[in-house]
């Protein structure tokens, strides 16, 4: 591939693109049918942490199979798990009769964000040294580890970070258990809650933690624990309070469905003018989603088993969207909502207060066409913890505004379904690679989309790239 290809709409071809699989995506057509929504990933992965706080055989059912998954369960397995996955029917049985090590290497550093969490499970289950290498997943912005960190330390844990070679890892041990304490946490992170979480059902006595994030992939995790043998209730005042337990049971789960992919698809259904039907998408999950997707006048309908999202009309802008922890408006959601609100008529407004460098993936979307403004602004009703810290954390969209194919490479999963739709919308040929930071978190992606009726087509080598780019025009 060292000669110049020039085609009508694309040219001066970087190679790095195709290093990593890649899709070709053409534009202009309707997403069309029905799909069945996966099991969710941010539930399915911690859900096999906490397996690891007994010795009973656990069976979950609804399994995606995606990327991060697949990390987990060889992190289970590196750890001293029997797995059997059957990934056909969607089923793991996992078993961890004993631990063979508390030492997870560095090859898995960066893999995900699993690796810190393994911490809290550990630690009820060994009074050995437990190493795990620094957390990982997608470039959005800084992980919150202290919170992780102070929190287990509440309840009697040793942890701290040293340098290892290239990179860094986390010491931890608690050689005479933990004890239960007050975990008042400083903003409502899902991961340090889930930590806290994972580390007080062993500990001794009873541990309260306040402030704590209640997403829907937190309760399933609840519910899990409750079966395994845990005393374990959620106030309405985001207060976890939890008896610790030696006593377990063998549990038969089924993984609640995914509702970042259930979004997503619908988000491509109405910004495409089509019409797609989501098994399994549920409602209770999404409804401050469903409440914006209705104020510029995209369609949905609730079924017994599922949502259907249709377009039914222009898309009116004027919108104001300030992400938060759950019950607010998911910051997940917001990468394909701002490609949606770029074929609204009108101006409207994304705040970001999750994540501090969550719109890096706008650039890519200008360059299709999008007319989005960047601000370091709180542009929301409430000020965030990000203002005056000279983030790019708020943006302005107006539209609608057409798009046009590009070459895209994906710098994380969220940001890269946002890049397939605004694809699937654009006139032309795209390709975009770094297919597997979509295939982390989306389960048979290309074979969905083509069921739906997209012109989609996934590139194996970089030959295949490089022949197809040739003869486009």
């Amino acid at each position: 591939m060292g000669e110049k290809i020039e085609t009508k709409e694309a040219t001066n071809l970087n190679p790095e693109l195709f290093k990593m699989d890649a899709l070709k995506v053409r534009g202009g057509g309707s997403l069309k049918g029905k799909v069945k929504g996966s099991g969710a990933k941010n539930a399915m992965t911690k859900l096999l942490v906490a397996s690891l706080l007994s010795s009973k055989k656990c069976i979950f059912t609804n399994v995606p199979n995606i990327g991060d998954v697949e990390i987990t369960v060889n992190l289970c397995k590196e750890l001293g798990s029997k797995v059997e996955w059957d990934k056909e029917q969607g089923v793991i049985e996992i078993i961890t009769q004993e631990l063979n090590t508390s030492y997870i290497p560095q090859r898995f550093s960066g893999a995900n964000r699993i690796p810190i969490l393994m911490i809290g499970a550990l630690l009820g289950r060994t009074t050995e040294d437990i190493i795990v290498p620094t957390v990982g997943g997608d470039a959005i912005g800084k992980r919150a580890v202290n919170f992780h960190v102070d929190a287990l330390k509440k309840l009697g844990a040793s942890i701290e970070y040293r340098e290892m070679r290239k990179e860094g890892a986390y010491f931890a041990h608690a050689h005479h258990g933990l004890d239960g304490n007050l975990i008042q946490l400083p903003f409502p992170s899902v991961g340090a809650t889930e930590n806290s979480i994972l580390a007080s059902i062993r500990a001794r006595g009873t541990t309260v933690i306040k402030n704590a994030a209640i997403e829907p992939e937190i309760v399933d995790l609840v519910l899990f624990l409750q079966k395994l043998g845990a005393i374990i209730t959620l106030d309405v005042d985001r207060t976890i309070r939890i008896e610790g337990t030696q006593t377990f049971h063998e549990v038969r789960h089924k993984v609640l469905s995914d509702r970042i992919e259930a979004a997503s698809f619908g988000m491509a259904a109405i910004a495409t003018k089509g019409d797609i039907y989501i098994k399994g998408a549920s409602h209770l999950h999404m409804i401050t989603f469903l409440n914006k997707l209705r104020e510029i006048g995209g369609g949905f309908e609730v079924k017994e088993d599922g949502i259907r999202f249709f377009y039914e009309g222009p898309l009116k802008g004027g919108l104001h969207i300030e992400t938060d922890v759950h019950p607010g408006f998911m910051t997940d959601w917001q990468q394909p909502y701002a490609v949606l609100l770029t074929q609204t008529h009108g101006t409207s407004v994304i705040h970001e207060t999750v994540y501090e460098n969550r719109f890096g993936y706008t650039k890519v979307l200008k360059k299709m066409g999008a007319d989005i403004e960047l601000f370091k602004q709180c542009l929301g009703g409430k000020q965030c913890r990000f203002d005056g810290c000279n983030y790019e954390h708020s943006i302005i969209v107006k539209g609608p505004t057409p798009l046009t194919s590009s070459q895209i490479s994906i710098p994380d999963l969220r940001a890269g379904f946002a890049y397939v739709m605004a694809a699937l919308i654009a006139k032309g040929e795209s390709i975009i690679s770094g297919l597997p930071f979509l295939e982390r978190g989306y389960e048979n992606l290309v074979d969905k989309l083509q069921s739906l009726g997209a012109d989609v087509k996934k590139l194996k080598t970089n030959s295949d790239a490089c022949k197809i780019l040739s003869k486009v025009g």
